[in-house]
């Protein structure tokens, strides 16, 4: 089942007098429970068509459908719940706060997401997610205590720790080595599987590919080929 819907997308950048094409028209459905990757060169338009899918940038034109709603019409403050309370993001870097302990990095994700639980049952949905990315050990270490990639296990972890249906990940094993690479993929397709999440993924590593469900090829903005 498609739960997003990329209808002839497109983002033109101004600059002065130059007008810039970024994204020429992508057409695009991810279903549930699936991993999409979308591979290419730099420049090919992959994380920008990322970012508006997430409602981090609008499109020029076209319409992402989300759900069965079209964000395109939505105001910023709309976008901006559906992203707190429906979206996950991993990126290249976790992003840890340096005086925050593992436990208190998700406390603090759903302290500003709309979860609105009570204290205990924040403490016992932490306990689930960090059992789940094997980091239940680590709950009370400090960020400079972490390897590369108990780091990004964490950055997993925050990004699911409020539930969302589809999570967004920007190349998120280019900081690590080939081991840690593997592991954090197999983590999260074993996530996207388990809790039925939707992951659209941006990768320059053709060793990932392995571990996703369709591959998107892009190149100077436009869709080359589509992979399952």
């Amino acid at each position: 089942m498609a739960i997003f819907t990329i209808d002839d997308v497109r983002k033109t950048f101004t600059n002065g007098e130059v007008k810039e094409e970024i994204l020429k028209g992508i057409n695009l459905s991810l279903r549930e429970g699936e991993i999409t990757a979308l591979v290419g060169a730099s420049g090919s338009g992959k994380s920008t068509l990322l970012t508006i899918a997430a409602g981090l940038q609008p499109a020029s034109d076209g319409q992402v459908m989300f759900e069965g709603t079209n964000m395109t019409n939505m105001s910023p403050e709309q976008v901006r719940k559906i992203r707190a309370s429906k979206f996950g993001f991993v990126f290249q870097f976790a992003h840890l706060v340096p005086f925050l302990t593992v436990e208190e990095q998700l406390m603090l994700m759903l302290d500003v997401s709309e979860a609105k639980l009570k204290k205990q049952e924040q403490k016992n949905e932490i306990d689930k997610i960090l059992k789940l990315v094997e980091m239940d050990h680590r709950k009370n270490a400090y960020p400079s205590s972490l390897s590369g990639g108990e780091k990004q296990r964490v950055a997993i972890a925050r990004a699911i720790i409020h539930k969302p249906k589809v999570l967004f990940a920007d190349e998120p094993t280019a900081s690590l080595d080939s081991k840690r690479s593997k592991d954090v993929m197999m983590l999260i397709r074993n996530l996207t599987k388990t809790l039925n999440i939707t992951t659209l993924m941006v990768t320059h590593d053709e060793e990932m590919l392995s571990y996703v469900d369709s591959i998107i090829k892009m190149s100077d903005g436009q869709i080359l080929q589509s992979a399952v």
